[in-house]
């Protein structure tokens, strides 16, 4: 079972809920709801539903499970993020399954975030927030064993398109990004004003073809530009 729910409010932060669990999707839509700046505008029980609704509701942020009938969360997630319609949608992962393979699959699929559902109710309406200004979000308990996945030593290291086009001050920017640090953070540490930071961030994401935050750690990690021990 799956709709839309009409228009929200102007400047509301759109959210479709994707999960085949109807209590799931109701506790969701309880927590969603009952805060000011963001609106359910769509429910989905399959992945097919969800990259149909995504399509046409155009959402701010997709609160996606993985472990759906017929198109599993992670396909859906790769159409949504191929899908032109959706170039302004963010999808965060919401799983019971807190297995490597399945949160690096979900970042290398264009999910902008990954939560357990155990995660704290606060947690999960920050990481709505955090998802629609186009920042990625991890548990803290799996960003890791993420970092240490995609740069585990047996997979060879790859340049992505755009890397050797990167000025040096991009490269160092995107090296802090991948430590984890916020854009405030890496103005402090590299002296630069927060609003030059974010022009290197999004100069970086555009040449290297990355659709937000999460996807420039994983590239970062790929590319050997960073390693696990780093981000301590």
């Amino acid at each position: 079972m799956s709709g839309g729910t009409g228009m929200p409010d102007d400047g509301a932060i759109r959210v479709l809920l994707a999960d085949d669990q109807v209590l799931v999707r109701g506790g969701f839509r309880a927590l969603v709801d009952s805060e000011p700046d963001m609106t359910v505008v769509g429910e989905a029980s399959t992945g097919d539903d969800a990259v149909r609704l995504t399509h046409d509701l155009r959402p701010d942020v997709v609160l996606m499970d993985i472990r759906m009938p017929g198109l599993d969360g992670l396909e859906a997630t790769r159409r949504i993020v191929a899908d032109p319609a959706a170039s302004g949608t963010h999808v965060v992962v919401v799983t019971t399954f807190e297995l490597d393979e399945y949160v690096a699959e979900a970042i290398r699929s264009g999910a902008s975030g990954f939560l357990v559902k155990d995660t704290e109710p606060a947690d999960l309406v920050r990481a709505v927030r955090v998802a629609a200004r186009g920042d990625a979000l991890l548990s803290p308990t799996v960003t890791r064993r993420l970092l240490a996945r995609v740069a585990d030593a047996t997979r060879p290291v790859q340049a992505p398109p755009g890397l050797d086009d990167l000025t040096p001050r991009e490269r160092e920017v995107l090296v802090e990004v991948a430590r984890g640090l916020s854009n405030d953070e890496i103005a402090r540490t590299l002296y630069l004003s927060e609003s030059t930071v974010k022009t290197h961030v999004s100069r970086t994401m555009t040449k290297v073809g990355a659709r937000d935050r999460a996807q420039l750690v994983v590239l970062a990690y790929e590319a050997g530009l960073v390693r696990p021990g780093w981000t301590d």
